[in-house]
């Protein structure tokens, strides 16, 4: 199983970045998945999960009303858009599978760096 991430960067203030998670290797469309952040000497966080059939989504209420999650489960795909970016918002950026039932499994992408800065 495998969660791959791209579209990170450098972005100045007010910019968008669309970050992209890819799966394979697990029943994909069977879990809720989710997007992480961890900023340099913070606590990673939760930043977005999405149901799935992406009826039921949560944004953290830092990125609330700039940041968006979606899915494509025919594509395997989880994506973040995230628009008007702050310098407060430069981290690593993970996807992550939710366990929700027993047989399912933690699975991590190994990150993406998304940075923001003029």
């Amino acid at each position: 199983a495998q969660l791959v991430e791209s579209g990170g960067g450098l972005v100045q203030p007010g910019g968008s970045l669309r970050l992209s998670c890819a799966a394979s290797g697990f029943m994909f469309s069977q879990y809720t998945m989710s997007w992480y952040r961890q900023a340099p000497g913070k606590e990673r966080e939760l930043v977005a999960s999405i149901s799935k059939d992406s009826g039921i989504t949560n944004i953290a209420d830092s990125v609330k009303g700039r940041f968006t999650i979606s899915r494509d489960n025919t594509k395997e795909t989880v994506n973040l858009q995230m628009n008007s970016l702050k310098p407060e918002d430069t981290a690593m950026y993970y996807c992550r599978s939710v366990v929700q039932a027993a047989w399912q499994r933690d699975y991590w992408g190994q990150g993406t760096q998304v940075t923001v800065s003029s």
